[in-house]
């Protein structure tokens, strides 16, 4: 018989035995809660920053495409509002002879729309115009901003002007092309297999750009001898390519369609067309404009290919010395007009390159360039002009702190030559003048008279009539 004590004692070791046994039960309990609480807790931390990030990354976004927006307008406003400036400005006309010269405003259109940016924007601005702006209202952007970059098409060589099927534009674009590139240290570019494999020598090259928009089925001859003979139909190169294509015969899309064009390689790319991505006042060549080349804001080699076109057989068009002359003289000219016109017309233009005494002739002849006998002057000036009508502007918003900061690009090319001048519809101003002196203070002027009620056939052509701030015949967002 077992003692009462042992029996307590047993019993007793037996309960802290079992005690012991589920003694941490509580700690790995709270451990694994706590566990699963920081996993969802990180988890929804984790969903929730990104909701957030992408909330802020879309309202920057959108911030900054309305910027762009806002840039792209008001380089249309600054562009049409240019005649209006230039009328402003009398002593231009005395100093070219009665005409008054376009001004090209767009060229510094990122500081004269600084006071509608943001706050560096404003400060290039006040630099310009010697003002502050700290006294102005309703100016500049909060929590976002533009840059805009405004190049004139017609400064450049249109290559889709021998689309519209005449001998006498087909002919001028290739003289044009010609001129550019046929310079002798560009020799090593065609006598080498381009990238299908094949030899393109220039006249090849020219050929085939006239002939991927020239509607008709003949070879161009893109010969400045005027000595070319009857042509053979247009050649299968597209169709023997591995991967073949159709010529288009029908105008250029885009600037970048070029490279479906037979020769046009990335050396020819980077050399003719586009020698700086950044900074499209070095272009060339264009898809679009008039279809004359403005000789106050072309570039050099621009004015070069011109000259060269009409005038194969001149000493600047085989020298290359020559032409490097005559490229930096032409800059320094530019550098020392600070951007203002320089020639009233093609016609002055003519008469300085072709060594006629008087104004800017005297200052290249004392250069040391001779003067240039042009084949037919009258229809070198036909090809030329000093008003530019067709612009492509890069518009590009931001929006957000430096380090996160959202940027939205719109590129647009407007054509300003059915544009009328910038001002109030007149039968507008008629009806607000007529009741004027009725309306009461803060009331509102009354209603465009011409805005139509009902969308009819009358209405529709009314909503497409002629625009102040141009048409825009090309536009995109990146």
């Amino acid at each position: 018989m077992i003692p009462v004590n042992q029996t307590t004692k047993t019993s007793r070791r037996h309960r802290r035995r079992k005690k012991s046994a589920r003694r941490g039960v509580a700690l790995i309990m709270v451990l694994g809660a706590l566990t699963i609480l920081t996993v969802m807790l990180t988890e929804f931390q984790e969903e929730t920053a990104a909701e957030l990030g992408s909330a802020i990354s879309a309202r920057d976004s959108l911030k900054a495409e309305y910027a762009a927006r806002s840039g792209l307008n008001l380089s249309r406003l600054l562009i049409a509002s240019e005649p209006t400036m230039r009328k402003a400005i009398p002593f231009l006309a005395l100093m070219f002879g009665g005409q008054l010269p376009q001004l090209p405003v767009w060229q510094f259109g990122d500081q004269v729309l600084g006071a509608f940016n943001d706050k560096s924007g404003g400060e290039k601005f006040a630099a310009l115009a010697n003002v502050d702006l700290s006294d102005g209202r309703n100016l500049g952007l909060q929590g976002a901003g533009f840059e805009v970059q405004i190049v004139d098409e017609d400064s450049k060589i249109n290559l889709n002007v021998p689309a519209r099927g005449d001998a006498f534009t087909q002919t001028r674009v290739a003289q044009q092309i010609m001129g550019l590139i046929g310079g002798l240290q560009y020799s090593p570019m065609f006598d080498n297999r381009d990238a299908d494999g094949e030899f393109s020598d220039r006249q090849a090259v020219c050929a085939a750009i006239i002939d991927w928009v020239d509607p008709d089925q003949q070879t161009y001859p893109c010969d400045l001898t005027g000595n070319a003979q009857q042509t053979a139909p247009e050649d299968s190169h597209y169709q023997l390519l591995d991967d073949p294509y159709k010529r288009k015969n029908a105008a250029f899309d885009s600037l970048e369609e070029l490279r479906l064009v037979r020769g046009i390689s990335d050396d020819f790319w980077h050399t003719f067309v586009e020698p700086d991505h950044d900074n499209p006042a070095d272009r060339t060549l264009t898809v679009w404009g008039q279809g004359r080349v403005n000789v106050n804001t072309a570039n050099p080699v621009t004015i070069l290919s011109v000259i060269c076109g009409n005038a194969p057989e001149e000493e600047l068009c085989t020298n290359p010395e020559q032409q490097a002359q005559f490229l930096m003289v032409m800059g320094l000219l530019k550098g020392m007009t600070q951007g203002a016109p320089i020639f009233g017309s093609p016609k002055v233009f003519l008469n300085v390159i072709s060594g006629k005494k008087g104004g800017f002739g005297d200052l290249i002849r004392g250069m040391g360039l001779e003067p240039i006998k042009f084949r037919l002057a009258s229809d070198v000036e036909k090809s030329l002009t000093t008003e530019s009508k067709v612009f492509s502007i890069t518009a590009t918003g931001r929006s957000g702190s430096p380090r996160h900061q959202a940027r939205v690009v719109i590129r647009a090319v407007v054509d300003f030559r059915a544009a009328p001048p910038p001002g109030v519809d007149p039968a507008v101003m008629a009806a607000f003048e007529a009741a004027g002196a009725a309306l009461p203070s803060g009331a509102q002027p009354p209603p465009n008279p011409n805005a139509p009620a009902d969308l009819t056939e009358d209405s529709i052509s009314d909503i497409f009539r002629p625009n102040p701030g141009g048409d825009v015949i090309y536009y995109r967002v990146d």
